[in-house]
């Protein structure tokens, strides 16, 4: 029987998902970290993702998510915005108390192309309020669902612009893979709204068949094609992203 492929979820969208419940942390550990090392946590003790889930982070009052990228800080807080967006992704938090932390990750790869591992360190920093930022940044489940919609059109008819299967004869494959990949429910809080599932798992795959499309510029016949390719695909990115922040946010807890 054929096993479908899992698609790939951002650690910190994983994170903020199991912060907003009352979960063991022992459990909620083992899902953010997967097939990872065991995360270590600069500024808890003790310094795991354990520590984190059972002491100081708790009790969350409210979670998020923000993917940044260059030129895009998607609502990182001005203390991490660097710092996420090197890393690409953050945490963030605030707790019963009022307080606000970030938790930015330094994801290290190590072994070989076909045996390899990573060692994940999560640095924790006060920040001042996010919520007016994130809250600016997102709309709601309904607006990402509908902006993924949109997007996945805009992501499709660039794959079938780049006429992919003819000069990546592979690529047919990743693609069917990629249409019929399924969320890790194992990393996913037991109970988790429909429609949240439904938004992750949209903007995964859409993210997955964005980097399908931006592995060469294929069938583009000049640097002006590849240039309005890479900037629509960029925009497909930024509604994935904004999507998975989205499902990850929970700013009504």
């Amino acid at each position: 029987m054929h096993t479908p492929s899992t698609l790939e979820l951002p650690r910190s969208v994983v994170l903020a998902l199991w912060l907003a419940v009352r979960a063991d942390a022992t459990t909620a550990s083992a899902a953010v970290e997967d097939e990872d090392e065991p995360h270590t946590v600069l500024g808890v003790e003790p310094p795991d993702l354990r520590g984190l889930l059972a002491g100081t982070a708790r009790p969350v009052a409210q979670a998020a998510a923000v993917l940044p990228v260059p030129g895009d800080p998607a609502s990182a807080p001005r203390e991490v915005t660097e710092a996420a967006t090197v890393a690409g992704e953050a945490v963030l938090l605030r707790t019963a108390d009022g307080g606000c932390r970030a938790l930015v990750p330094h994801i290290q790869r190590f072994g070989s192309a076909i045996d390899f591992g990573h060692l994940v360190t999560w640095t924790v920093v006060e920040t001042d309020d996010w919520r007016p930022g994130v809250l600016a940044h997102l709309g709601s489940l309904a607006d990402a669902e509908r902006e993924l919609r949109e997007g996945l059109a805009t992501a499709t008819e660039a794959l079938v612009d780049l006429d992919v299967a003819r000069w990546r004869p592979e690529a047919a494959a990743q693609i069917g893979a990629v249409r019929d990949a399924v969320l890790p429910a194992s990393r996913l809080p037991v109970g988790i709204e429909g429609r949240r599932v439904r938004v992750l798992a949209s903007a995964a795959r859409l993210r997955a068949i964005v980097r399908l499309a931006t592995q060469d510029d294929g069938g583009a016949v000049n640097l002006w094609q590849a240039d309005q390719r890479s900037t629509a695909l960029r925009e497909v990115d930024r509604v994935a992203r904004r999507a998975l922040a989205a499902a990850a946010t929970t700013l009504d807890t």
